[in-house]
């Protein structure tokens, strides 16, 4: 754990807010005006708090001798990394050799040591293709397929992913057990359930939805909506995910109610409910589903977020040509369409994140559709290192975790990807994954995952028999 920072009071979204005849909104950070910047809190958005401690490996890990690229736009320099525990200690020059000498030393020279990449759109337990439907909802098995994603995001040097709706507890006891060091795998920040009206995105029976009914909390009436996000709140969410379709006032609601909790709120909506959205305050808008040059200017204005996801669209086209069967895809849009939405919002300056959004069993196409997104990117008009920026200290920021993660800075968590490569030159590199480290302990090592032998726990020690009392 680590104490937490006092943060500017929100994003214009967050800070506006609507009214829904009954409550006004609060600015989603003002939760932390009434926190004292001393105190140790959990490495969530949550920002629950915690008793003082230390988490992590015990002990010093050095890298050393890599190319730094550190993610804050300084250029790529040689440099030696230095992690106590799990935070980042300081990054010192080539030469230098002042650390513990009981310290653990990888020598990294010529590959690059960059912050853990992020997926900001992820579902851990969607039933694969070949899952049967009726263990589809079976809890056992979707942790079981998390499990499984859990490897192949860990093996691609993604170290934190968002998990934007999945079955009942899944996600959050898969968190716990990661954070325990107990599962191999990277951070999860995990929304609990998509919460969608009746008929609406995710509850529609369309051919991309899941038949676990699990992953879906069907809200009606703003009351009913407000309930499911505190729902979600209390199963240990770090941040809603909603779908349209919805009314002005139940989305009001919702995201006013998260706001109030102090968790920001996304959004898998198209057309005129994206504008609804982004008037209520909405955070982020997920997709490049169809929306109105107004609604663009309205994200701008409003500060409103976008995790496009391209490449799953690029899937869908390229594998069925288009997307069939379901009413809430009913509109026009393609790959070039796709792209031209991303590009206007690119060119108006909204902030744009990088997710892969990988359902059904797309995620064994890893590490290439998370490349592949990165190279949508750079077509937009990004740079490689910027991209980059954007994969890791933007990211980060969306995350609502930008004050722990997304950089290598003296103070931040010790999430660390090394390349054998140069990522920042070619982006294909980043298949080229060496050694991953999360939160502080090498989860990957010459690109193996690395699962250390257990420590055997003492048994009872011997107990001598005591004498039976003769009656």
């Amino acid at each position: 754990m680590v104490v937490s920072m006092v943060l500017p009071l929100a994003t214009p979204a967050a800070a506006r807010g609507q009214e829904s005849g009954r409550d006004t909104a609060v600015a989603r950070t003002e939760r932390r005006r009434f926190m004292s910047p001393t105190q140790s809190v959990s490495d969530d958005p949550r920002r629950v708090p915690e008793p003082p401690g230390v988490n992590g490996p015990s002990g010093t890990l050095v890298l050393r001798g890599g190319r730094i690229f550190d993610g804050t736009g300084a250029a790529v320099r040689e440099g030696t990394l230095v992690i106590t525990r799990n935070h980042i200690d300081r990054i010192l020059a080539p030469s230098a050799t002042n650390w513990p000498s009981d310290a653990r030393v990888i020598d990294v020279a010529g590959k690059t040591v960059m912050p853990g990449l992020i997926d900001l759109h992820t579902h851990l337990t969607y039933p694969d293709d070949d899952t049967p439907g009726s263990i589809a909802g079976s809890r056992a098995d979707a942790a079981l397929r998390g499990v499984e994603r859990l490897r192949y995001y860990i093996e691609s040097g993604i170290t934190s992913i968002r998990d934007v709706g999945s079955e009942g507890d899944v996600p959050f006891r898969l968190q716990a057990w990661v954070k325990q060091n107990r599962v191999i795998g990277p951070r999860v920040f995990a929304a609990g359930q998509l919460i969608t009206s009746k008929g609406g995105h995710g509850d529609d029976g369309g051919p991309y939805n899941s038949t676990a009914a699990g992953m879906v909390r069907v809200a009606s009436g703003p009351d009913d909506w407000r309930e499911a996000v505190r729902e979600q709140f209390t199963a240990g969410a770090d941040l809603i995910k909603i779908a349209s379709h919805f009314t002005p006032a139940e989305v009001s609601a919702a995201i006013q109610e998260a706001h109030a909790l102090g968790l920001k709120v996304t959004c898998d909506c198209e057309t005129f409910y994206t504008k609804w959205a982004v008037e209520a305050g909405i955070d982020m808008i997920e997709h490049p589903l169809p929306r109105s040059d107004e609604t663009i200017a309205l994200m701008k204005q409003h500060g409103t977020e976008s995790d496009p996801t391209l490449t799953p669209y690029i899937i869908i086209f390229n594998s069925a040509g288009a997307y069939y069967g379901t009413t809430s895809r009913r509109f026009f849009f393609s790959k070039s369409a796709n792209f031209a939405l991303v590009k206007k919002m690119k060119d108006a300056g909204i902030t744009l994140g990088i997710g892969t959004d990988l359902v059904r069993d797309w995620f064994r196409y890893l590490p290439g559709p998370y490349i592949n997104e990165l190279q949508q990117f750079v077509r937009l008009g990004y740079t490689v290192p910027e991209v980059l920026q954007i994969a890791t200290r933007t990211n980060a920021q969306m995350l609502d975790m930008g004050d722990r993660l997304g950089t290598l800075e003296p103070g931040k968590l010790a999430d660390v990807t090394v390349i054998d490569g140069r990522p920042e030159v070619s982006l294909g590199d980043l298949a080229k994954v060496w050694l991953v480290v999360r939160d502080g302990y090498v989860v990957v090592d010459q690109g193996n995952i690395n699962v250390p032998r257990h420590v055997p726990t003492a048994m009872p020690p011997e107990r001598l028999e005591e004498p039976q009392a003769q009656h």
